[in-house]
């Protein structure tokens, strides 16, 4: 039986497919497998939560009330979660819940009233990987078309999509000590990176004057 007692999940590109700064629960569309993955980590009595940044909500092209609805959407199509959890604020606003801040981490742990060495967190960027790292709870990163290079290679665990970071987790693998790695740091320039063709919800790092579409965005 797999040691892991709650798995937290990125919403945004790892639950389901990312739609810029989301504001409609009819555009929300659940990765391939995703269902099926999230029923066989309830059937082995393993609790699960959605953590997810949110700073749309401060650049104003959402509301707190329009990220209820997509979460609820979610929760519609992939069944219920045991704790959710969004931060709605920007990387300027030194929110301690903003990953790679570990408090969302943290909170929903403490929610669940689990340990966070007994957590594992699946995300698709460094941002997931650091704020996990930085709980004390492990990782597993399924990379997309935008995730850093840099990221994968410094992830503790790597899966090539979400059901296989279930079965993974399922599996047990012989995790690393928690926050084992990445070391801390390697995405603190930016946070964590996306393409905004290609990943919303988040605010420029810092000075952009890239083309739009290959702006990183947090």
């Amino acid at each position: 039986m797999s040691p892991v007692r709650a798995v937290l999940f990125d919403r945004d590109g790892t639950l389901v497919h990312d739609v810029p700064y989301n504001a409609a629960p009819e555009r929300v569309r659940p990765v391939e497998g995703a269902r099926e993955a999230l029923d066989a980590l309830r059937a082995r009595g393993i609790r699960l939560g959605v953590v997810t940044n949110q700073s749309g909500v401060a650049r104003g092209l959402l509301t707190e009330a329009d990220v209820r609805r997509v979460n609820k959407r979610v929760e519609e199509l992939l069944g219920p979660f045991d704790v959710r959890a969004f931060c709605p604020h920007g990387p300027d606003d030194g929110c301690p819940c903003r990953k790679p801040r570990p408090g969302m981490i943290l909170d929903a742990a403490d929610r669940l009233g689990v340990d966070p060495a007994d957590c594992v967190v699946v995300g698709d960027i460094g941002s997931d990987v650091e704020a996990a790292c930085r709980a004390g709870a492990h990782a597993v990163l399924v990379p997309t078309p935008v995730t850093r290079p840099e990221e994968t290679a410094a992830a503790p665990h790597v899966a090539r999509d979400l059901p296989a970071a279930v079965r993974m987790i399922l599996d047990g693998p012989p995790w690393e000590a928690p926050g084992g790695a990445p070391a801390l740091g390697l995405y603190a320039d930016a946070e964590h990176a996306r393409v905004a063709s290609g990943r919303a919800g988040r605010l420029p790092a810092g000075p952009d004057t890239a083309p739009p579409r290959t702006r990183r965005y947090l």
